[in-house]
């Protein structure tokens, strides 16, 4: 029989189990009280009856038998709660309150026995109570036992194992309860979070937890898996729309290879047309796919990853240095004023080699739009907030303020920047790159209107400073 799925809830076992641990130590604990309780009276009965038999026997060191007797009748009819028997050398009763002592055989010594004894209630029905007395043999050879009714005593350590027994009861059938209800109250919440796995697992990718508004451990769980979840939809839209443009933007690369290929066939057969010149054009399209699934690629593995793989500190002015240095030549070569204005002894903790593919995506856009006559800044420097910034600064075309969001973006490209080569991707992996390591991209308009040129462009690839 399959027990319903409150009773098999970790909740619920681990109630069950401090249930048992504290029942243990807590009947432990009351073990040790009622025996100490119960001690207790029997000691200070047998303390009691022992004083009542050292002081008889006093009186019969005095007074012999008869002054004995005399003062059993005296007690006996008297307040004090004991019971008495003196017995003459054959046994046989001399005088008492009792009829006779519960203790057949006398040992020498002191002789103790429990033993009931009769007694009438105020309805005037019998009653048998508990007693505990003492016999000791006399100098002279006669028998004295003196016995005391512990029925009130005992009665009391009874009360007290009861109230520890219901105690015991009350505290087991609470701690179920308080188990029960908490492992509902867990159930209820868990089972929000795991109706959303089962939403997300069956793909529904907007499927959410909710958030109570409690801000204990499930809220946090719920908006850590709602965190989670909001990554995985923009993961997957992306590689939806990565799919979606990949097919799109490589159609017609594709199609002008296919073309092109076929094309020089048709005029090799016809013996005309250079075949090593289509070759080498038919290559260079095959790499500007290639080129485009690698930067798709790198993009994937970024966001997969969460962070940066291999992340060291190093001086950021020196990787931009050597950046400088390889991008120099180009700007000449196409009439750029190039320039670098980089602070020193500054420290930065990335992977060095893919923030290098970044700021070179960077300075390859501005060189590629920056007409003739144009200028291209590189900057490195620390920010007020000890953010250490990285931008670069061209006087091309720029990108118009309501676009520079989407820029950002896989495969998109701006009107104005369809007749140069490339695919959309470049953005795309900077801002990847600085969401790798914790940093962000800043597009701003560049220096303005100059000359004909302008608004232009300024990049800034952020990154938190080295702990």
């Amino acid at each position: 029989m399959r027990l319903p799925r409150i009773f098999r809830t970790t909740t619920f076992r681990m109630t069950l189990l401090f249930l048992a641990v504290f029942t243990f130590a807590a009947a432990a604990f009351l073990l040790y009280a009622w025996l100490a309780t119960g001690g207790e009276v029997k000691r200070r009965a047998d303390a009691e009856i022992t004083r009542e038999m050292n002081s008889l026997e006093a009186i019969y060191r005095r007074g012999g038998v008869q002054g004995l007797n005399e003062a059993l009748i005296e007690r006996g009819v008297g307040e004090r709660p004991f019971l008495y028997v003196l017995l003459d050398k054959d046994g046989k009763k001399i005088t008492g309150s009792i009829a006779e002592s519960p203790i057949e055989k006398t040992a020498p010594g002191e002789n103790w026995a429990d033993f009931l004894v009769t007694d009438t209630d105020m309805d005037g029905a019998q009653v048998r109570r508990q007693a505990r007395g003492l016999q000791e043999r006399l100098d002279g050879g006669e028998i004295l036992f003196v016995g005391a009714d512990i029925a009130e005593s005992e009665g009391f350590v009874t009360g007290i194992s009861r109230a520890i027994t219901g105690a015991g009861v009350l505290v087991i059938l609470l701690g179920l309860a308080g188990g029960a209800i908490v492992s509902r109250n867990v159930s209820r919440h868990m089972a929000g979070l795991t109706d959303t796995v089962a939403a997300v697992r069956g793909g529904d990718l907007k499927a959410r937890a909710q958030v109570r508004g409690a801000r204990d451990e499930y809220d946090e769980l719920a908006e850590g898996m709602n965190e989670m979840l909001d990554r995985l939809e923009r993961s997957m839209g992306g590689l939806r729309h990565a799919g979606d443009a990949i097919a799109h933007d490589l159609r017609s690369p594709l199609t002008r290879l296919r073309a092109r290929m076929e094309a020089a066939l048709i005029e090799v057969e016809a013996g005309k047309g250079d075949p090593k010149q289509a070759l080498i054009q038919a290559l260079e399209d095959a790499d500007g796919v290639l080129n485009t699934f690698n930067a798709v690629l790198a993009i994937a593995r970024l966001q997969a990853a969460g962070q940066a793989p291999d992340q060291t500190i190093f001086d950021p002015g020196q990787l931009a240095a050597d950046i400088a240095e390889l991008y120099e030549p180009l700007c000449e070569d196409k009439g750029l004023d190039f320039k670098a204005e980089l602070t020193p002894q500054l420290t930065v903790r990335a992977a060095r080699p893919i923030l290098t593919q970044a700021l070179a995506n960077i300075i390859d856009n501005a060189i590629k739009y920056t007409p003739e006559g144009g200028a291209v800044m590189l900057r490195v420097r620390r920010r007020s907030s000890g953010e250490i910034e990285f931008s670069v600064t061209d006087t091309g075309p720029g990108v118009p303020e309501e676009h520079r969001a989407r820029v950002v973006q896989r495969f998109v490209r701006l009107e104005n920047s369809r007749s140069e080569p490339g695919s959309g991707l470049g953005l795309s992996l900077v801002a990847a790159v600085a969401e790798a390591h914790g940093g962000r991209l800043e597009l701003d308009e560049g220096p303005g209107e100059y000359n004909g040129m302008g608004p232009g462009l300024r990049v800034a690839l952020v990154l938190p400073r080295a702990e």
